[in-house]
């Protein structure tokens, strides 16, 4: 597990240096960086949720984009607007009336 908390705190280092035009932020790299931060030939489902979980750890979330992993910061989401119960059985009665 120590491989992960360590490969999550690089990851989340680089979140704030200043590369491809930007001061910091939100990032993209592909499975060949990913496996090679981890030291792995291979990438398992295993291996991408330990370092998802040690990743938010730091307060950051790792993306899995089928082709390439997204990191960004835990907080983007904060502020983001709430669903409520009421939308939600809305949705879901259309949903029912539509034969969905």
């Amino acid at each position: 597990m120590m491989l992960f908390r360590h490969a999550a705190r690089r990851l989340a280092v680089l979140y704030g240096d200043s590369f491809g035009g930007k001061p910091n932020g939100r990032y993209r790299m592909s499975a060949k960086q990913l496996r090679q931060l981890l030291g792995r030939r291979r990438l398992y489902e295993d291996d991408i949720r330990d370092l998802t979980r040690a990743l938010l750890e730091e307060g950051y979330v790792l993306v899995d984009m089928d082709g390439f992993f997204v990191v960004l910061s835990a907080n983007t989401f904060v502020n983001y607007r709430r669903l409520s119960a009421e939308n939600l059985e809305t949705v879901l009665a259309d949903a029912n009336a539509d034969g969905l």
